[in-house]
């Protein structure tokens, strides 16, 4: 992702629809301001946003000149933060835009554990995490990496993508691993 696509995408209502559109498919910018609870006008302009970015596009062979149906491009995006951090004309598109991604990420999480799970599906999910790891630079990175290296062997499989186990759902996985200073070096800085 580019400095120009990130500030295209890096407002909260822009996410919210990009989000939606990720996970639920096609809609119109009817359906997504009901589900969002948004006035039909706002979501259009911000739609149009969106796909001159390159997040979205229209479906063309869907709906009439009158409804239009916007799906997300399926183009895996990747966002280096480190390109963004120390340019001021990108700080704040890099802020927003983050924060926005953990109070998406929040919600999930917040709505899974909300909602009835069918007993199967009830002890299968998890939110942990690891207190005790003393790692260096390149062993987070290395971590990271195997990590997602094992998200990935699930994703590229044939029944992942073809979807026809009639048991199976749609599963987020979040994967949050950061440093964190510890308490008596920040108290004493």
């Amino acid at each position: 992702m580019d400095a120009r696509s990130l500030r295209g995408l890096a407002h909260p209502l822009r996410m919210d629809i990009l989000e939606a559109l990720t996970l639920d498919g096609p809609a119109t910018s009817t359906r997504l301001a009901e589900r969002l609870g948004e006035n039909t006008g706002t979501v259009s302009w911000h739609l149009r946003h969106l796909a001159q970015h390159g997040f979205i596009e229209e479906e063309r062979d869907r709906g009439t000149k009158r409804e239009r149906w916007w799906r997300a491009v399926k183009d895996r995006m990747v966002l280096n933060t480190s390109e963004f951090r120390h340019d001021p004309a990108t700080r704040g598109a890099l802020q927003v835009y983050m924060h926005e991604l953990v109070q998406q990420q929040f919600g999930r999480v917040t709505g899974y554990l909300a909602e009835d799970w069918e007993p199967q599906w009830q002890d299968v999910g998890t939110i942990s995490d690891w207190r005790d790891l003393r790692l260096t630079p390149a062993q987070l990175r290395s971590l990271n990496d195997e990590l997602m290296g094992v998200v990935a062997r699930y994703t590229e499989t044939e029944e992942a993508s073809a979807g026809t186990d009639p048991d199976a759902l749609p599963v987020i996985v979040q994967l949050q691993s950061f440093p964190r200073k510890e308490r008596r070096k920040r108290d004493t800085a």
